[in-house]
């Protein structure tokens, strides 16, 4: 594993040599568009977290949680099928709590990894991914995207069940 990016490194230099190309100044261009990318969607990725720091902070989450009751569904994943979509990081923080709270081999641990592992961070790539490429109408990917997601969370329910 310690020697992947040596050899990564070296092949590109050598791959260079071979076909003649200017190592350095083909570096300077990566590092110019890297650079350009970066600011295209800066802006998405800004927003983005300061929105859900802003829904996981307020608690709304959890209010709206208690007023919706359903009986078939573990209450204890529902936080984790709804910030999912959103933020891969706070999901991953539910899903530590719940695998601390019950366990990794218990029904709801197995079904939280599950959960986790098969649906995606949706609305994060839509804002950042068509952000930089200029995409205005999101309406049909956010739409689909979500539910993928839905899909995928009743799927690896009735699978774990």
């Amino acid at each position: 594993m310690n020697y992947i990016m040596p050899i990564i490194s070296a092949f590109i230099i050598m791959y260079s040599i071979i076909k003649r190309r200017p190592i350095y100044d083909d570096f300077i261009d990566g590092v110019k568009d890297g650079i350009k990318i970066i600011y295209k969607i800066f802006p998405a990725i800004f927003t983005m977290i300061v929105c859900v720091n802003l829904f996981i902070k307020s608690n709304f989450l959890y209010d709206a949680l208690k007023l919706i009751n359903i009986s078939f569904f573990p209450k204890e994943l529902i936080p984790l099928g709804v910030l999912r979509p959103i933020s891969g990081s706070s999901s991953l923080i539910i899903l530590n709590n719940i695998i601390e709270s019950f366990g990794v081999d218990s029904k709801i641990g197995i079904m939280a990894s599950v959960m986790a592992a098969s649906t995606d961070t949706t609305i994060y790539i839509i804002a950042t991914y068509f952000s930089s490429v200029n995409i205005k109408k999101i309406r049909y990917a956010l739409l689909v995207g979500l539910l993928a997601d839905l899909a995928c969370i009743i799927i690896s329910y009735l699978i774990i069940k």
